[in-house]
């Protein structure tokens, strides 16, 4: 494994149903410097998967020229952020014996493939397999087994993965730019290195990223993942209630969302009016910012409720206790929180990415928590990945299975 520690550029690029975000980072000793970012309309994806070629080249070209010319710097190769109804996630888990009654770095390799050999379904490759425990007889919650005694060791998993087809046409577009895919990464994975902090993870939290196409739910117990869920209802289905609710255009709804929008109807006042143009040139509508509210409101409750609907009939206060954290595009509405906390009876904040140095103003904003999660996704990699390298040139291959399972949660 050859690894260059002089590139010290990290480029992410994340595919929204709405906009391609391109950043480009450069790793400094204050730490990691935002030197190039781009931003592009998109229309060449729905729920998260690629239906028109040709859009996303475009947009993703315009995202990254943009970054580019703010940079100064050539983009050849980028973590691409995954998500929408081409990804799939269920547990898993594999069990071996362990020789010598002391566990070695082959047997976590060998009890992680094992955990892994679970049926993906069919049209669908493996993305991440990401550890959630190990089990060493009937010791749980074991973090770093290696040299650890024994008789069985056991791991569990959470198992992702995403069409073939999916990754295939992201991949196919990416090099018709010129571009490498360095991973390909869940974007709620992603975000999560952005919006949440590690005693979240640890208490159990659950991350909710709501986008344009989807709306991309990840459970965290433990530091580690424990399940997600992709529903394929998110930003753009509350615009379009609002066009057919009042009778304008799709742009003059998106506008109005943002600007008077409010999830919430009890917090919006009835007393004020809004106007706009209706569609095909009719007479200028007028509403209540309330009325407006209560569209707004349908939707993001029928998006909760499908997600708690999904978690099943788990105990939320017992099994999530630091609550829910909401980011995305979507999120950036009024009242989002309060009604989150209406429908699952737990705390629900409003999570801003952070991490980053350079443009901090800028990227505050939710729409680019995957982006920035990314650039933080690919930091860890490659500092791990030179770790690795460097560990096993000097000191073998024990170092490097500790540093890797050290990384790992």
């Amino acid at each position: 494994m050859a690894v260059n520690i002089k590139n010290n550029l990290r480029v992410a690029i994340d595919i929204g149903t709405s906009k391609v975000v391109c950043i480009i980072a450069d790793k400094t000793s204050e730490g990691i410097n935002v030197i190039g970012l781009g931003i592009q309309n998109s229309t060449g994806l729905r729920d998260g998967v690629i239906v028109d070629i040709e859009s996303t080249v475009l947009a993703v070209k315009e995202a990254v020229s943009k970054a580019e010319l703010m940079s100064g710097k050539q983009v050849t190769k980028a973590f691409v952020g995954i998500s929408g109804g081409s990804v799939n996630g269920l547990n898993s888990s594999g069990a071996i014996p362990i020789r010598d009654r002391k566990v070695k770095m082959s047997e976590v390799e060998k009890v992680m493939t094992t955990a892994q050999a679970q049926r993906i379904p069919e049209g669908y490759e493996l993305l991440h397999a990401l550890p959630r425990e190990f089990i060493i007889d009937n010791q749980s919650g074991v973090k770093a087994p290696l040299g650890m005694a024994g008789v069985r060791l056991e791991a569990h998993v959470h198992l992702v993965s995403c069409l073939k087809n999916s990754s295939t046409n992201i991949g196919s577009c990416m090099k018709i730019c010129g571009i490498d895919v360095q991973k390909f990464v869940l974007e709620q994975l992603a975000s999560s290195h952005s919006v949440l902090t590690e005693d979240e993870k640890k208490l159990g939290v659950c991350l909710i990223d709501i986008g344009g196409g989807t709306s991309d739910v990840a459970l965290f117990s433990d530091g580690a993942i424990s399940h997600t869920v992709n529903v394929p209802i998110a930003g753009e289905h509350v615009t379009n209630d609002i066009a057919r609710a009042i009778g304008t255009s799709i742009q003059n709804a998106e506008d109005i969302k943002k600007k008077h929008g409010c999830a919430l109807s009890v917090l919006a006042d009835s007393d004020e009016i809004i106007s706009t143009k209706s569609i095909n040139g009719r007479d200028n509508q007028s509403f209540s910012r309330q009325g407006l509210s209560s569209v707004i409101q349908e939707r993001y409750q029928e998006i909760f409720q499908i997600i708690k609907q999904q978690m099943g009939s788990i105990n939320l206060a017992q099994v999530i206790p630091a609550g829910i954290v909401l980011t995305g595009g979507a999120s950036r509405i009024e009242g989002i929180s309060q009604l989150g906390e209406e429908i699952f009876q737990i705390p629900v904040r409003v999570g801003k990415p952070k991490g980053l140095i350079g443009l901090t103003d800028i990227l505050s904003n939710q729409i680019y928590s995957t982006a920035v999660g990314l650039i933080l996704f690919a930091q860890k990699e490659l500092e791990e990945d030179y770790m690795d390298f460097a560990m096993l040139n000097e000191k073998g291959i024990f170092n490097k299975a500790f540093r890797w399972i050290q990384n790992t949660f």
